[in-house]
């Protein structure tokens, strides 16, 4: 572990390489889990402005979950969570002719429908970042769908944390990334 301000990283951040490979994986994390994606205080809000923006991305059984339980709910561990559709589908994903799944949000950021990105918690996967009350813990959460990215990434040699770049921005700031990009230096250095 390492220490950047208020926040513990894993060292699997600096050392695991990963690069999405949609072509092999379809988007996977958007359709495998038993919870929907973890939102941030502000985001719940985010979601029900841009639902009118991409209603229509939706598939039916994603806005018939969306009528009768809002776009988000409560898990287990008390986090508020996206929709999900039959117990594993996010409400907010979208396919495409090719197959892959998609985010509905993503598509409309990038068709300059909305500004809104898509939930953090997406942006910085496979990263995931638990709060303590004295700090932030930043980890690599290994999953068996992702194991064609690690592939990619190991081939284009694309460290997990640039790789995550603009995410990891986005989640602290510039002045964290360039902390944490220098401490990355000086750890390959020891190796």
């Amino acid at each position: 572990m390492l220490q950047i301000r208020n926040t513990l990283v894993s060292l699997d951040i600096l050392e695991r390489h990963f690069v999405c490979d949609l072509a092999a994986c379809k988007g996977a994390c958007c359709i495998d889990g038993d919870a929907g994606a973890p939102l941030e205080a502000n985001e719940l809000k985010e979601l029900h402005n841009v639902l009118p923006l991409v209603w229509q991305d939706l598939r039916p059984e994603a806005q018939a979950v969306i009528r009768k339980q809002g776009v988000a709910y409560i898990d287990e561990e008390g986090d508020t969570v996206t929709s999900i559709v039959e117990g594993k589908n996010c409400v907010f994903t979208c396919g495409d002719s090719t197959g892959l799944c998609k985010c509905a949000i993503e598509k409309a950021c990038r068709e300059g429908r909305t500004a809104f990105y898509k939930p953090l918690s997406c942006h910085l996967y496979p990263v995931r970042v638990k709060r303590y009350e004295a700090y932030q813990a930043v980890n690599y959460n290994r999953q068996r769908i992702c194991r064609c990215a690690e592939v990619l990434g190991e081939k284009e040699k694309m460290p997990l944390y640039r790789f995550l770049r603009e995410a990891l921005i986005r989640k602290f700031d510039k002045e964290w990334y360039e902390e944490l990009e220098l401490c990355a230096t000086e750890w390959a250095k020891q190796l």
